[in-house]
């Protein structure tokens, strides 16, 4: 965390960029792939292993240099637990989005390859809620999820990162929670639990994606900032 403000801006941008291309890249290229019931489709247990594994792999190749955010709302959750300053906020979510926009752009590119590929159709991996919930949940049901499944990532985060906590495992759990997450809430709104994760698809989306990004920047940040808060008042020796 020595390393100076611009290094960390572009090891988030790297971090952000593959959680995108490699997650939701999963679900756009492989989840169905070859149609419904294809074995080669991984479906949702290989898309939340791939989430899992991006982050997993990023924070062990780039988070000693920017601590490994790659989420607008753990820089949010970090913050509210007092281990992360508040001027660097605004530039981490910057760098974070932008990675996410690129990264869609990226897939954009890849997915448009194939003849007949329809981006708005798809969905895109996009998250959403009522008609464009995987499941058909509710707005309510959406927002519940998405802030519960926020608040225990920054638990997790927070928790395995500690002076206490054996060292050299963070990411492995961090990744492993972040695959739980979307083992649970994929058919509720195809799991956002991270802005710059939403923002970087349902922007080549439009339409409903865009009026849908809202929910996926409010609940997320708040669920994160609640489990910064809690967390930081069960781990006070005060």
């Amino acid at each position: 965390m020595e390393s100076n403000l611009g290094k960390r801006l572009g090891a988030e941008f790297f971090g952000t960029f593959w959680l995108v291309l490699g997650g939701c890249g999963s679900a756009v290229l492989a989840a169905n792939f070859g149609g419904d019931g294809n074995p080669l489709g991984i479906g949702l247990l290989g898309v939340s292993l791939a989430f899992g594994l991006t982050v997993l792999t990023m924070a062990y190749a780039v988070g000693h240099i920017s601590g490994g955010h790659f989420n607008p709302a753990v820089s949010a959750g970090l913050w509210a637990a007092g281990r992360f300053p508040a001027r660097d906020l605004l530039p981490y979510i910057v760098a974070q989005v932008i990675g996410g926009l690129v990264a869609g752009g990226i897939l954009y590119l890849i997915a448009t390859g194939k003849s007949g590929f329809d981006v708005v159709a798809s969905g895109f991996a996009s998250n959403g809620y009522g008609e464009h919930s995987p499941g058909g949940y509710s707005l309510g049901a959406a927002a519940l999820s998405e802030v519960v499944m926020t608040f225990f990532f920054l638990m997790v985060i927070l928790g395995v990162t500690s002076a206490r906590a054996p060292a050299g495992f963070a990411p492995l759990a961090i990744g492993l929670a972040l695959t739980l997450i979307h083992l649970i809430s994929i058919p509720v709104t195809n799991t956002s639990v991270n802005p710059a994760r939403s923002t970087g698809v349902g922007l080549y989306v439009g339409g409903w994606a865009i009026q849908q990004l809202w929910l996926f920047w409010v609940a997320p940040i708040a669920g994160a900032l609640i489990g910064g808060f809690v967390t930081r008042w069960l781990t006070s020796d005060k």
